[in-house]
This record gives structure tokens, C-alpha cells and sequence, in this order.
């Protein structure tokens, strides 16, 4: 797959259904005890560091980033989607969001004390990922805080229609932790801890620490 093809579809995708995403995740981590807590160490790791800016790549309408900056972290938005950073900004209005893609950050060399994929690399194909962390290396200061949240399986499948019923064409992929930890260790980041959520649905979850390499 093309990277403009993918890249050109999961934005019209999300464009699509923006507003509808949006109100089904605006209060989603209310019922996500073992999230809230993993942003909550987030923050506190950053905080032990001495903080600084974080970006949240991929952040959707910014609902995590929001949560973020009450937490204390100086978060900020970055997302594929216009229409998706549209709804970001008119939801909240005092924070920072800005249209780009992952594969090629605007973002200056170490600029970031921590970098945030919250569910948002599931849509990158497997010989994207390799850039995708490069970029993120990249954007991190030394010793920078990455965190990375997705779905764990061995299978992806084509999205055809998303919330609220719109047509979509994303694939979704499921990866095991230890072929993401490959990667990152790879792409020159330290895997600090792991934690996986719901083991007993149908599709698990995992959460990822990591550190830039200096």
C-alpha cells in the first residue's frame, strides 16, 4: 500500500465521521479506570523529568489532550484529519491543534519532552512504522517519554463504516507488544513497562512506556 494512499484515506475517513467520533469518545475515559491511570503516570513521569511540551499524535477531536493538560502535562494536538482538529478546537478552545501526519512531523529536532499515540497507530502499516518512530525519535528530546496505546492481536481487517454509520476505508491493525517493542528498540527507544487491558474481550489493549535512547 502506498504511503499517500493510506495516508489519503484514513483522513478522508476521518474527516467522514469527526463529529460522530467525537461525541461517542467525549466521556470515554470515565469508564476506563486503567487508562485514566496510565496518563496519570504519564504526567508523572514527565512532571519527575522536569516537563515540558507533548505532543499528542493522532489526538482525534482532543479529548486525551484535554485530559492531559488537566493533569498538569503542556499538551498539545496534532491530527491527520482537518475536520478532526476542527472538532478539537471548537470542543476546546483554549488548547492547541494542528493539522499533520506522524510520517513527517512538524515538529523541531528534540523539541518535546514527551510524545503521546493513543490508539493512533493502528492505522499505519507495518512498513510505515519504522518511519513513524524514526519521527518520533526524532521530535523527542534525550531521554523524552513516549507512550503508545493500541490494539493487540495478529490480524488487521479493512474498515468500511464507522460511527454514526459513515463510510470509511482504514485498515486496522492488531499487534502484539513484543513485535512493537522490537520496533522501538529498533528505531533506538528503551521499553521502561508494558500493561495490557481487557485480556478477556475480543479485542485486548496495550500500553507501551518508552525512552528516546540519548
Amino acid at each position: 500500500m502506498g504511503d499517500q494512499a493510506w495516508l489519503a484515506d484514513t483522513r478522508a475517513s476521518y474527516d467522514n465521521v469527526a463529529v460522530s467520533y467525537a461525541d461517542q469518545v467525549r466521556d470515554a475515559l470515565a469508564a476506563e479506570p486503567y487508562l485514566r491511570g496510565s496518563l496519570a503516570m504519564f504526567a508523572d513521569l514527565l512532571r519527575d523529568a522536569g516537563g515540558g511540551p507533548v505532543a499528542d499524535v493522532g489526538c482525534g477531536p482532543g479529548h486525551v489532550t484535554a485530559h492531559l493538560r488537566e493533569l498538569g502535562v503542556d499538551a498539545f494536538g496534532i491530527d491527520l484529519s482537518p475536520a478532526m482538529v476542527d472538532v478539537a478546537r471548537r470542543d476546546h478552545p483554549g488548547l492547541r491543534f494542528e493539522v499533520g501526519s506522524m510520517t513527517d512531523l512538524d515538529l523541531a529536532d528534540a523539541s518535546v519532552a514527551g510524545l503521546l499515540a493513543w490508539w493512533s497507530l493502528i492505522h499505519v502499516p507495518d512498513d510505515a512504522v519504522g518511519t513513524v518512530f524514526g519521527q518520533f525519535r526524532r521530535a523527542l528530546r534525550p531521554g523524552g517519554l513516549l507512550l503508545l496505546g493500541f490494539h493487540v492481536g495478529e490480524q488487521s481487517r479493512l474498515k468500511t463504516q464507522g460511527y454514526g454509520g459513515h463510510p470509511m476505508k482504514v485498515h486496522v491493525h492488531r499487534r502484539q507488544p513484543d513485535q512493537v517493542t522490537t520496533w522501538l528498540l529498533d528505531a533506538g527507544f528503551t521499553v521502561e513497562a508494558q500493561l495490557l487491558i481487557d485480556l478477556d474481550e475480543r479485542v485486548p489493549g496495550a500500553v507501551l512506556y518508552a525512552r528516546r535512547q540519548p
